[in-house]
């Protein structure tokens, strides 16, 4: 039986792992290329959900999550994505937007002083 890849406590968030998306660039992609209905889904089952959520996330360091708590916060991540799009546009792109193929965010190094 494989693993779950989220914390025991958020396994109904599971059919939503594939939000897990580590890099802006990429949670962008999968926003603009989704039909809404998923979108809808994503969000509709992880806003109830966030009280639970940042609790869970605010009692681990940020930089040494394990790998199903790092999951969960990337989906928070796509969370952030997505709702503009069920907010305010109702579809996955920015209605008379810049062109999203246009927008290229770059990863920004960790700049956390040493």
């Amino acid at each position: 039986m494989a693993k779950p890849s989220l914390p025991n406590e958020f396994n109904d968030l599971e059919p939503f792992a594939g939000w897990a998306l580590p890099t802006e660039r990429e949670r962008n992609h999968k926003r603009i290329n989704s039909q809404m209905s998923e979108i809808q889904a994503l969000y509709d089952t992880m806003v109830p959900r966030m009280g639970a959520i940042m609790e869970y996330l605010n009692k681990l360091p940020i930089d040494g999550m394990p790998e199903d708590a790092q999951r969960l916060f990337h989906m928070t991540l796509s969370l952030a994505e997505v709702a503009p799009a069920v907010e305010f546009y109702q579809q996955p792109r920015v209605i008379d937007g810049f062109p999203a193929e246009r927008f290229i965010p770059i990863d920004v190094p960790d700049m956390t002083p040493t």
